[in-house]
């Protein structure tokens, strides 16, 4: 008798050869990378002259938006992928990919707020820049809620996968919004010179070298590891929960 290959379902999940070792890995890298991004914020830019050390907040403040919007275009191409392929596994990446810039976005925003309490002397006002930003991350939070309020998983996921696909409109407005309106209040914090940085700070070469440090670190290592770790464990709540589903049929 010949066997007949069937493709995995969401009833189904398939056991795939564990990866545990590689991704422990990573994370103890990414860790040590962590740790040597913020040695080059705190100890190897200079500080600046009119900020102070509270400018080095930016050495996170910024290649943690750019690592959410990574986070954010890896949701919305799982989500278009798996409406195209019907796949569970581009879901994962889907809503890991959500989860993920969702807490890292967060870190912008605190990261903002700390800078702005010495610097403007409030801890938010409603610049365009900064309500854009908190708007986008109450999308993506309303994708968690609106996503956990469906019950039929596959109703679920191709919902999930078009908001996705919608909410990524918010990352690039925030991204345009400084063009759109060149008098939101942050507008280019960092500029070759003190004439072309508007209202922020000059770059020297060690400060260039830390923010690209951390660009790298925050965008290619940590967030990967982030939404990896959190593929790993959607696959493995739902494994317990096929496991429970077979028991109680059982």
């Amino acid at each position: 008798m010949t066997a007949v290959n069937q493709a995995p379902t969401a009833a189904t999940p398939t056991i795939t050869h564990d990866r545990l070792p590689m991704l422990k890995g990573l994370t103890m890298f990414a860790i040590a990378a962590v740790a040597f991004g913020l040695y080059m914020a705190l100890f190897y830019a200079g500080q600046d002259a009119l900020q102070g050390n509270i400018q080095r907040i930016f050495y996170i403040h910024l290649p943690t938006f750019f690592g959410a919007t990574l986070a954010f275009v890896c949701a919305a191409v799982g989500g278009a992928l798996y409406l195209w392929t019907r796949n569970v596994r581009w879901d994962k990446l889907a809503l890991a990919g959500v989860e993920v810039g969702l807490s890292l976005s967060l870190v912008t925003l605190v990261t903002g707020m700390f800078w702005a309490r010495p610097i403007w002397n409030t801890w938010w006002t409603w610049d365009p820049r900064l309500t854009s930003t908190a708007i986008m991350a109450l999308t993506y939070a309303a994708y968690l809620m609106l996503r956990n309020g469906l019950e039929n998983p596959e109703h679920r996921r191709r919902f999930a996968s078009v908001y996705s696909i919608l909410a990524l409109s918010t990352v690039i407005f925030v991204i345009v919004i400084t063009r759109i309106r060149p008098d939101t209040i942050p507008p280019a914090v960092i500029g070759a010179s003190s004439q072309n940085a508007q209202g922020g700070f000059a770059m020297t070469d060690s400060m260039i070298t830390a923010l690209m440090s951390n660009f790298v670190i925050w965008v290619f290592i940590v967030t990967p590891v982030l939404i990896w770790w959190r593929i790993r464990l959607e696959s493995l709540t739902e494994r317990v929960r096929h496991a429970r589903v077979t028991a109680l049929g059982d």
